[in-house]
């Protein structure tokens, strides 16, 4: 069988739809699991033993369970108990709570990085503990966190496809559908490589570029 991509373009407006929807799933999902994931960082470098403990808790079981079991429990098991959730904040919802295991454990690490003497130094500069944290602790925590926390995104991104499971016609989704009508999964899937290839690198090029501008900034303040 001949290699023609011209046979897809009728359904470029369906797959472009497709892409909008991952698009605004990823995007809302990378704000959900940073968000979540700086809380429950906070959680467990905090001086309390239960949240310190629930935190771990919560890492512990979301990295170490499947993400498609997950999504499959929040979308077809939730319902049994009276719980609906449309798939798309579904699918959202889910990659939220896994992103923020992760998200957790790469800012946590940041945190922990951080030279204990620039601490003292804000400590005995006079500072409260809630502003040496938001001003001094974060800032650095994720400056240094810059490149694993968008190794995680990105792995966010790949995980969207999995939403498709759920009857949600993101991109992955679409192009099933699309090579169910035109029998023709080898063009499809292609294009579908070439699109994740192409998202995925360009935003590892953007975080690359973020890191070495913060750490432009990091090395004139320090000069």
């Amino acid at each position: 069988m001949k290699f023609d991509l011209s046979i897809l373009a009728k359904h470029v407006p369906f797959l472009l739809e497709g892409a909008w929807l991952t698009f605004q799933a990823c995007l809302l999902a990378v704000l959900g699991s940073l968000v979540l994931g700086l809380l429950v960082a906070m959680a467990r470098t905090s001086a309390s033993p239960l949240l310190n403990k629930a935190s771990a808790v919560y890492v512990d079981l979301f990295r170490n369970i499947p993400f498609i079991v997950q999504l499959f429990f929040f979308y077809f098991g939730l319902p049994e108990i009276g719980i609906y959730i449309d798939a798309f904040t579904t699918g959202v919802i889910a990659m939220s709570i896994a992103g923020g295991a992760f998200t957790s454990d790469v800012i946590r690490s940041g945190i922990l990085a951080i030279d204990p003497g620039i601490i003292e130094a804000a400590q005995v500069s006079g500072l409260k503990k809630s502003t040496i944290f938001r001003r001094i602790v974060m800032p650095i925590a994720l400056r240094t966190s810059v490149r694993p926390l968008g190794s995680v995104f990105i792995n966010l991104i790949l995980t969207s496809s999995i939403l498709s499971t759920i009857t949600l016609n993101e991109l992955t989704g679409s192009a099933k559908i699309v090579a169910s009508q035109t029998f023709r999964p080898f063009e499809v899937y292609f294009v579908l490589l070439v699109v994740y290839a192409t998202l995925t690198s360009l935003v590892s090029a953007a975080v690359g570029t973020l890191h070495r501008r913060l750490n432009g900034d990091q090395a004139k303040g320090a000069a």
